[in-house]
């Protein structure tokens, strides 16, 4: 007999998995509409060519599906590029900035993925388009600040870096080494770095980008003594100005002693341009990502007809490692939402009363959930009874072919 799986990579979230996936959504929906955002939904399916626009996307990491009549599709593996795109075509007439918010899936497979790792993910995240420099900087990480504590989360970090900073003091490297360095530093992979056949100025120079982490006021410190260009200095410059408006915003220092300033974060997605971070959180087997943002102030010009570009800047955060966490820490429901009515007809002949009746109580209390129970529950009251208990049914309504009913409370 053969037995039907979802495909590698894919899988199917139950009734309770959706609750707890809603809890966190509701609680970062909410968060988000205080802020001023609003919802946006974009397309599953993008063309591929706008999905490799300016070669952000790796094309190795997204899904693929050939269209007889559009060429090459993609499965969307992140939502910034989309929401870019959105932008540009179809908010054209709209005042700017704008921001909006999302809950959706993404796909994407590593290029050297196993056989039935995971390549759907669920992630719920925010985009300002049209707010440049530091105030728009620090909104999104105090937003970001704001999301973790409504789901009642304290003990993270924000690894914060600055890509064009980063990038520019990579330029030094050969360009046939320079992305095997930026590849051992974003992975912080030491012993890469050590193996590569560099010169002595430039190894100890990948050193140095690899430690550059710590305490902003130290880095910054560090930083000083560094020879940077007018480009180099106005990307420092930004950081500071990032830094110290979230210094003097975030009172209470909710915000600031959790920044961690690395300037070897480099992003996988080659359109930041400005600062760029990840969410982290200690786990009993080790650190885990919840989310990852950054500044891309070109992205939109990629997908505009005269390449007119607007600033913006944004986070995401997985569902699923989100969830992982609540779970640990019993902050999500361990159940599905309990039935209020269990309507039952008292033989064959009253099965339509019965019908006639819970669809009063759906009009009389909206709030609640009102079943029916059908032949194979209402044969006999042991099995109502076993029923309502497993579905933990608050009241029975007994029904008869006449309308009569009688209301029993169960415990």
């Amino acid at each position: 007999m053969t037995v039907f799986q979802p495909p590698a990579g894919a899988r199917d979230l139950l009734p309770l998995d959706v609750a707890q996936k809603q809890w966190i959504e509701t609680h970062l929906n909410s968060v988000f509409a205080r802020w001023g955002y609003h919802q946006i939904v974009t397309s599953t399916l993008e063309r591929l060519d706008m999905l490799m626009a300016g070669g952000a996307i790796d094309p190795d990491s997204v899904i693929q599906i050939q269209d007889p009549e559009d060429g090459l599709l993609g499965l969307r593996p992140e939502l910034t590029a989309s929401i870019a795109r959105a932008a540009v075509t179809r908010l054209t007439g709209a005042s700017f900035p704008q921001r909006l918010y999302y809950n959706t899936n993404v796909f994407r497979r590593e290029p050297d993925s196993r056989h039935g790792r995971q390549h759907e993910f669920h992630q719920a995240g925010v985009e300002l388009l049209g707010a440049g420099g530091s105030m728009a900087d620090a909104e999104i990480l105090l937003l970001l600040s704001d999301c973790l504590t409504a789901l009642d989360l304290s003990d993270w970090k924000v690894v914060l870096g600055q890509a064009a900073l980063t990038r520019s003091l990579l330029e030094p490297f050969p360009e046939a080494v320079r992305e095997s360095v930026r590849m051992a530093i974003a992975q912080l992979d030491r012993v890469a770095l050590f193996e590569m056949d560099l010169p002595a100025d430039l190894q100890e120079r990948a050193l140095v980008l690899f430690e550059l982490r710590g305490q902003p006021k130290a880095v910054l410190q560090q930083l000083a003594s560094f020879e940077l260009n007018d480009d180099q200095q106005r990307s420092l410059s930004g950081l500071k100005a990032t830094i110290a408006t979230l210094e003097a915003s975030d009172r209470d220092g909710a915000m600031l002693d959790r920044i961690v300033l690395d300037l070897s974060t480099i992003e996988t997605f080659d359109y930041y341009t400005g600062i760029v971070f990840a969410v982290v959180i200690e786990t009993s087997s080790g650190p885990c990502v919840l989310g990852k943002g950054g500044r891309y102030d070109d992205l939109l010009g990629l997908y505009h007809p005269t390449g007119e570009s607007r600033p913006g800047v944004g986070f995401g955060l997985c569902i699923e490692e989100l969830q992982q966490i609540l779970q640990s820490r019993d902050r999500l429901p361990t159940s599905i939402t309990a039935t209020d009515w269990l309507v039952v007809p008292r033989d064959g002949t009253a099965q339509a009363a019965a019908h006639a009746h819970a669809r009063d109580l759906r009009r009389e209390h909206p709030a609640d959930r009102v079943e029916v129970a059908l032949e194979e529950i209402s044969a006999s009251p042991t099995t109502v009874r076993d029923y309502a208990f497993r579905r933990r049914v608050r009241q029975l309504v007994w029904v008869a072919a006449d309308g009569a009913i009688e209301l029993e409370t169960l415990a």
